[in-house]
C-alpha cells in the first residue's frame, strides 16, 4: 500500500511539472508579430521592410500597432508591442534609459544615427531664389533666436499681429522640447506657437507655402522626404551641451541613435526574427531614398518598401541567412 502510495505521489509531480513545462512553452511562442507605427513615414517604411522579411522568410504573422510615442514605448514595455523599428532614443532619454534598465526592452541594433531634427525655413526665406523671382524675405535670419526679429515673415495667417512657429505634432515626444525652446528664446512676444493635428498637416503646411514662396518655420527633421523634396535650412543653435540641453534645450538637439528595440521576450519567442533584427542598419541617406520614392510617386509605405528592397537586395539579404534571402527574393519577383 505504502509503494502505491508513494508511486501515485511520484506521478502527480511528474504531471504537474509537465503542466508547468507545457505552460512555459506556450508563453515562449508567438503566432503574430505586432510592430510600433507612431506615425511619421520612415517608421512606416522600416516597418514594411521588416514585415517583409519577417513574413516571407520566417513565416510569421504581422501586425501594427499606432499611436503617439509615448503609448508605444509603454506597449513595447508591456509586451503588447513585440518590435519598435526606430526608437529616436534621444527624444525620449529618460523613458527609455528606464526601459533599457528596467529590463522590460532590450535594444537589437542602431538602424541609423546620421540624422539631424530642430527648426527648418525654406532656403529661399534667407537666400531668394532668383529662378522664381524670390528676394530674400529674411536675409540676417541665421538662429532660431533670430526668428522674433521676422515675425511679419511669417505671419500667423489666424493673429497677423504674430509670426506662426509649426510645432511637432501633440504627443511626439520632441513637442515639449519645442515648447520649452519657444520659452528659452522669448518666440513668443512676436510668435505663436502652433500645435499641428499631423505630421501629413505640417507637409500639407510647408508645401502651401513652399509652392507660394511664402514665409514658413517649423519642425521638422531628417531623413523624410520633404527634407529630400525641398531645399530647407536648418536654424543654427548652440552646438549640443547635454547641461545645457537640460537646463533650458538652448542647443542643438542631441545626437540621437535611431535603435530596433524589442520586448524583453521576444528574443525568446522569435530568435530567428530576433538575430534578423540585430543585423538590420541602414542610413538616412538609404531611408530617404525610399521616402523620396513615396513622395515622387504617391506610393504607400509597402510600395516604397518593395521598391527599396528591389534596389538594395545587397543589402537586405545581408541581414538573413541564404534560404530566408531566398524566399523573400521570390515574393519580390
Amino acid at each position: 500500500m505504502k509503494k502505491k502510495l508513494l508511486l501515485l505521489m511520484a506521478a502527480v509531480v511528474l504531471l504537474l511539472a509537465a503542466c508547468g513545462d507545457s505552460s512555459s512553452d506556450s508563453e515562449s511562442e508567438i503566432d503574430t508579430i505586432v510592430l510600433a507605427d507612431a506615425g511619421w513615414d520612415s517608421i512606416k517604411v522600416h516597418n514594411s521592410i521588416a514585415q517583409r522579411i519577417i513574413e516571407e522568410g520566417y513565416d510569421y504573422n504581422t501586425d501594427v500597432t499606432s499611436g503617439s510615442t509615448a503609448a508605444t514605448v509603454q506597449g513595447l514595455r508591456d509586451g503588447d508591442i513585440n518590435v519598435y523599428t526606430e526608437v529616436w532614443t534621444d527624444n525620449i532619454k529618460e523613458l527609455y534609459e528606464e526601459s533599457i534598465e528596467s529590463g522590460d526592452i532590450e535594444q537589437l541594433s542602431v538602424n541609423f544615427d546620421d540624422n539631424v531634427q530642430g527648426l527648418y525655413v525654406p532656403s529661399y526665406v534667407i537666400e531668394g531664389d532668383p529662378d522664381r523671382g524670390i528676394e530674400p524675405l529674411a536675409p540676417d535670419l541665421e538662429t532660431v533666436e533670430d526668428l522674433k526679429k521676422y515675425p511679419e515673415v511669417f505671419q500667423d495667417p489666424e493673429d497677423p499681429s504674430k509670426g506662426r512657429l509649426i510645432n511637432a505634432p501633440s504627443g511626439w515626444a520632441v513637442e515639449q522640447a519645442i515648447n520649452e525652446k519657444f520659452e528659452t528664446y522669448g518666440l513668443g512676444e512676436t510668435f505663436n506657437n502652433f500645435g499641428p493635428g499631423s505630421d501629413a498637416a505640417i507637409i500639407a503646411d510647408l508645401a502651401s507655402a513652399y509652392e507660394a514662396g511664402e514665409g514658413w518655420v517649423g519642425y521638422y527633421w531628417s531623413p523624410t522626404a520633404i527634407t529630400a523634396k525641398y531645399d530647407l535650412t536648418l536654424l543654427k543653435e548652440d552646438p549640443y551641451d547635454k547641461e545645457q540641453w537640460n537646463e533650458d534645450k538652448s542647443t542643438e538637439f542631441p545626437p540621437n541613435d535611431v535603435v530596433i528595440a524589442v520586448h524583453k521576450d521576444f528574443p525568446e519567442q522569435a530568435p530567428g526574427v530576433t538575430e534578423f533584427l540585430k543585423n538590420y542598419e541602414t542610413s538616412s541617406a538609404l531611408t530617404e531614398e525610399a521616402l523620396n520614392y513615396m513622395e515622387e510617386n504617391g506610393a504607400s509605405p509597402e510600395e516604397a518598401a518593395e521598391w527599396w528592397m528591389k534596389e538594395h537586395e545587397d543589402i537586405w539579404s545581408s541581414w538573413v541567412p541564404e534560404d530566408v534571402a531566398t524566399a523573400v527574393q521570390e515574393s519580390l519577383q
